[in-house]
């Protein structure tokens, strides 16, 4: 495998909670889960490094990235910012295809939801979001919201498990959904702003659900 395909592979995996926040990678075992050489190992984690997915710590190795209270935070608080204005932009400018792109991805959330799955919801909704950043129309504005998604997937997800939070996205969604499809552009930003920053209590059961995590890790017999 080239180095550009582990990347891609890792990535998914990271994003698909194989492995967590704070978790060490082991370069070793990688290449011979690839069936590879050390160096497009390297270069793949170097590539991640550059993503923000990854951290390398001199003489320790490398590291999932785990954001810390602060950081988490003020990505979040950027990512609210620039969701809502891919929001406000297809609403005013989204064409009939992409709105229908953004209904379907709506209606797969609610599939999901029905089921209960977390991870086809977690699934969908990444599927979801990514149709309003096309949406806006603004190439630029798109691929700033990809990399800073991907950044935050594994903290989004770790949201959709929340008791109760899934059916709470599914219904922010459908606003969303119904505000674009109006035309009501700030009515959309709104909407998703608050959709996506986490403050007050969702952020304290954030946290909390990730402590939990650090300490099965810590104490993986119970």
């Amino acid at each position: 495998m080239t180095a550009q395909q582990i990347r891609q592979a890792l990535e998914n995996q990271i994003v698909d909670g194989r492995f967590v926040p704070g978790e060490k990678l082991d370069p070793e075992a990688l290449a011979v889960e690839f069936s590879c050489s050390r160096t497009p190992i390297r270069e793949a984690l170097q590539a991640l490094e550059a993503s923000g997915l990854v951290r390398v710590e001199p003489k320790r190795g490398t590291f999932i990235t785990e954001l810390g209270v602060v950081e988490l935070t003020e990505r979040f608080e950027v990512m609210a910012e620039l969701e809502a204005m891919c929001a406000r932009l297809a609403a005013g400018r989204g064409a009939d295809h992409e709105v229908e792109a953004i209904k379907a991805a709506q209606r797969g959330c609610e599939e999901a939801a029905n089921t209960g799955d977390s991870d086809a919801y977690y699934h969908q909704n990444t599927v979801f979001h990514q149709a309003i950043y096309a949406a806006s129309g603004n190439r630029f504005l798109e691929s700033e919201a990809l990399r800073l998604q991907i950044v935050l997937q594994p903290y989004r997800r770790r949201q959709v498990q929340l008791r109760g939070r899934m059916a709470r996205s599914l219904a922010e969604h459908q606003r969303i959904t119904d505000l674009i499809e109006a035309g009501e552009a700030e009515g959309a930003a709104a909407e998703m702003k608050a959709h996506v920053i986490i403050q007050g209590d969702r952020f304290h059961e954030l946290i909390a659900s990730l402590r939990l995590d650090d300490r099965a890790q810590a104490h993986p017999d119970g």
